[in-house]
């Protein structure tokens, strides 16, 4: 039997905790927002691109101190959003067509970015292991966040090296 909580017995500090995050995403309170510089917010392609950048620049931050869940994360969600700038910049997609987070892997195929085999074991990769190591019971090793560290520094460095419009790569530029 589940027990249901009243509105007003939610503990305090979520409640203040969860009400502040709304309004910074709502953008109320807070003045002029502080928004992270190294994002670029003129074309779609250009900003899931620099996102792409920044969680890689976050796993080397992280890399090497045992956090292979995360690094996991930050690497999965840096091949998706690197492949979707090309298909934004390349493709004439539009930013909602990549609300699944697979389809990225069709478009990359449709573009000739990737051929059909890779683009299959790009989804399955994502689809059997990033599932698994987010809500699996099984602990990622060393290994695989190597690896995928290794894979999405590489498909960040061939998309960027793909789109025609350059310079908007900002992952050299951490002193």
């Amino acid at each position: 039997m589940v027990n249901s909580m009243s509105e007003e017995s939610d503990p305090r500090d979520i409640r203040t905790a969860l009400d502040a995050a709304i309004d910074a995403f709502n953008k109320e309170g807070f003045g002029v927002p502080e928004r992270e510089e190294a994002i670029a917010t003129d074309d779609d392609w250009k900003t899931q691109l620099t996102k792409a950048c920044r969680l890689l620049d976050a796993v080397s931050l992280i890399n090497g101190d045992g956090h292979y869940t995360a690094i996991i994360e930050l690497c999965f969600g840096a091949t998706e959003r690197s492949i979707e700038a090309h298909a934004l910049a390349e493709g004439g997609s539009d930013l909602e067509d990549f609300y699944d987070h697979t389809h990225c892997y069709d478009r990359a195929a449709e573009l000739g970015l990737l051929s059909r085999t890779a683009t299959e074991e790009l989804r399955g990769l994502y689809n059997e292991n990033r599932t698994d190591s987010y809500y699996g019971g099984k602990r990622p090793t060393e290994e695989q966040a190597d690896s995928m560290y290794a894979l999405s520094r590489t498909v960040h460095q061939y998309v960027t090296e793909q789109i025609r419009e350059g310079g908007v790569c900002v992952c050299n530029t951490r002193n």
